[in-house]
């Protein structure tokens, strides 16, 4: 083969800065002969960087976040380790990619075929349901933080994982490998809670110094600071666009890629209009991601509220709760108003999450009539050492589960539907099954310290966990 040019003046420089990296009397005498046969090899090769970025970041939006991680691991290597490496690099990509397909394929049959509630079928054409829980010993320890891990989340397609910490960074990993990616740095105080867009292109984060940030996962740039709220941040959830809004938008003159606007991030690439935030302040704030400006503000609270959910099915739905110890929810369009209260835990309420579409049928013995009274689930956890199953629309109390020894932190929900799982001080991580209200598996001392955040993935087999210990642990579902 012969080379370009072009190819052979970037072989003859990344030679030259090879030689120049080794230390010893040869390998310089070798550069100041490389150097004297070819002067143009004596060059700013941190533009290389570039020119290998280039080729792994070409194609569409989308397989630019896939790249963007690996390309920031390398960027600091030589250009010629850099080339020698991308073609590995090239192929893991490949593969994560083909994974990503492959799971995206199998959402859509089973949506179409309408077989498992929408859940996606893994290997052996089991649904993602009681054999695809959480187990012991954990995947990966992910350490590097300095302070206690306070908020973890999962990106939505790809093996990327964010942890927020009291050391006032966000780290970016990739929980398959166990690797770690960058370091984001902006906030000057503790985070307190991250998320993704419902597309996965940005990201966000709140903190107690007052200000939520937004980012570009492709360069993992800040693009935007969000100022308003008089306290710390507690919580920060995107509200997902209805399918209705998606279609309407890229029919019309607006942006249908993903790049970030002059003032925001483009909501029907990121799949969100809103970031809905919850402060110290006793306020609730919906925020316009386009603009950065404060759509609405509800004041109505009379404590901190630690807490917000939204229901990602349709995005019609949000709760709240914190010191009050009752949960409020909210509509998400129109004038927001206030649908339900719910009232019944004994201390402070740290964690909601809504049961999504996918419950299976098997919990209308538990005064649910029919499937679309599903999305009327609410789960929550908090100081009382409580976890509770709510039906919002008659406001009761469905399931209490006592099973924690302290404090529960977080609560998530199964991507099946039919499992609760709790984290907290009592250093455990517990599953409980939503049918036959009990504890169905304990991860004991799923970390030295308190247990703070949880995050599972919908379709990867994957949930991640953060704790007091400055560790994220990756646990693989079986």
């Amino acid at each position: 083969m012969v080379l370009t040019d072009r190819q052979r003046a970037d072989l003859h420089a990344g030679i030259y800065e090879y030689l120049r990296s080794q230390n010893g009397k040869y390998w310089d005498e070798a550069a100041d002969a490389l150097a004297e046969a070819d002067p143009s090899c004596v060059r700013d090769n941190t533009s290389a960087a570039g020119d290998d970025a280039s080729v792994t970041t070409a194609s569409t939006r989308m397989s630019r976040l896939t790249t963007a991680s690996s390309i920031s691991r390398v960027a600091g290597l030589p250009v010629l380790e850099r080339k020698w490496t991308a073609v590995p690099r090239l192929q893991r990509k490949v593969l994560e990619l083909e994974k990503a397909l492959a799971n995206n394929a199998k959402m859509y049959a089973a949506n179409r075929s309408g077989n498992g509630g929408g859940l996606v079928p893994l290997p052996g054409g089991s649904n993602i349901e009681r054999r695809m829980l959480p187990r012991q010993p954990q995947t990966h320890t992910l350490s590097g933080h300095a302070g206690t891990i306070t908020c973890v989340a999962l990106h939505p397609t790809f093996t990327i994982a964010i942890s927020g910490s009291e050391d006032g960074t966000i780290k970016v990993w990739d929980h398959e490998s166990g690797e770690y990616t960058k370091t984001c740095k902006g906030h000057t105080n503790t985070l307190r809670s991250v998320a993704f867009t419902p597309s996965g292109t940005h990201f966000a984060s709140a903190s107690s110094d007052l200000s939520i940030k937004l980012w570009d996962l492709s360069t993992y740039q800040c693009i935007r600071t969000l100022r308003g709220h008089d306290h710390t941040i507690s919580a920060i959830k995107f509200i997902p666009l209805s399918m209705s809004a998606i279609k309407e938008g890229s029919g019309g003159e607006k942006k249908t890629n993903s790049e970030s606007t002059s003032t925001g991030i483009d909501s029907i690439s990121a799949g969100t209009g809103f970031l809905v935030s919850a402060s110290r302040d006793q306020t609730i704030k919906f925020w316009d991601v386009e603009t950065g400006f404060v759509d609405h503000t509800i004041t109505e609270n009379s404590d901190w509220i630690r807490t917000i959910a939204v229901r990602d099915s349709d995005g019609q739905l949000m709760a709240s709760s914190g010191n009050d110890q009752s949960i409020s929810i909210y509509e998400t369009t129109g004038n927001r108003n206030k649908v339900a209260s719910l009232v019944g835990h004994e201390h402070v309420v740290e964690s909601l999450a809504f049961v999504t579409a996918a419950t299976p049928a098997e919990l209308k013995d538990k005064k649910i009539p029919d499937n679309k009274d599903l999305n009327d689930l609410l789960a929550s956890g908090g100081r009382d050492k409580s976890v509770r199953l709510w039906k919002i629309s008659t406001q009761e109390c469905l399931n209490v589960f006592n099973y924690h020894e302290n404090w529960v932190r977080s609560v998530i929900l199964h991507p099946s539907g039919k499992y609760i799982i709790s984290a907290g001080d009592d250093r455990s991580i517990r599953i409980m099954d939503i049918k036959s209200n009990r504890c169905l598996r304990t991860l004991e001392n799923a970390h030295p310290h308190f247990v703070t955040s949880l995050a599972m993935h919908h379709t990867l087999p994957i949930m991640v966990s953060g704790g007091v210990d400055h560790n994220m642990n990756c646990w693989q579902l079986e």
